[in-house]
C-alpha cells in the first residue's frame, strides 16, 4: 500500500512537472497578452490625448474651440456674465487633459511591466506643470516678439468676441 501510495506520489510530482512549461506557457501567454492590451490602451490615449493637446496644430477649430464654446455655454446657463470666462478656462481644459492623456499612454506603451503601480495623481501634477510651461513658453515667445500675433489678434482693434455668447 506504501508502495502504491508513493509510485502515486512519484507519478503527481512528474506530472506538475511535466506540466510546469505548459502552465509557464500558459502564464508567459497571459502576460503577452496583457502587454499587448496595455500598449493598445496606451496608443488610444495617446491618440487622443494628442488631438486634445496643443501639440496638434489643427485641433484648435476642430476640437478644443467647440469643447471651450459648450463649456463656456454651460456655464453662461448659470451665469450668462461669465460665459468668456468659462470658455477659457474649457480651452485650457481641454489642453490640460490633452497632455495628461498622452503621458499615460506614453507611459503605458513605454513602461516594461504591468506590475509597476502608477501614481494618477503625480501624472496629475506633471502634467499641469508641463502644460503650465508650455503656456510660459508661448507667452515668453509672445511677450519677446518672436511670435506675432497681429495678424490674428490685431492690436490697434478692439477685440470681443461678444457675438459668441448665445445669451446676448
Amino acid at each position: 500500500m506504501t508502495c502504491l501510495k508513493n509510485s502515486e506520489t512519484s507519478n503527481s510530482t512528474s506530472q506538475a512537472i511535466a506540466s510546469a512549461p505548459e502552465a509557464a506557457q500558459t502564464l508567459t501567454s497571459t502576460s503577452q497578452k496583457q502587454n499587448i492590451l496595455q500598449k493598445i490602451k496606451g496608443g488610444f490615449l495617446l491618440t487622443v490625448g494628442y488631438l486634445l493637446s496643443p501639440l496638434c496644430w489643427w485641433n484648435d477649430l476642430i476640437i478644443n474651440l467647440p469643447i471651450a464654446y459648450g463649456f463656456g455655454y454651460v456655464v453662461s446657463l448659470w451665469r450668462s456674465e461669465w460665459f468668456f470666462q468659462a470658455a477659457i478656462v474649457g480651452y485650457w481644459l481641454s489642453n490640460l487633459i490633452g497632455i495628461v492623456l498622452m503621458q499615460m499612454g506614453a507611459t503605458d506603451i513605454l513602461q516594461k511591466s504591468t506590475a509597476k503601480k502608477r501614481s494618477l495623481k503625480q501624472e496629475l501634477w506633471t502634467g499641469v506643470m508641463t502644460s503650465t510651461a508650455y503656456t510660459f513658453v508661448i507667452v515668453a515667445l509672445v511677450y519677446f516678439h518672436i511670435i506675432d500675433l497681429s495678424a490674428i489678434l490685431p492690436i490697434n482693434e478692439q477685440f470681443s468676441l461678444a457675438f459668441l455668447n448665445p445669451q446676448s
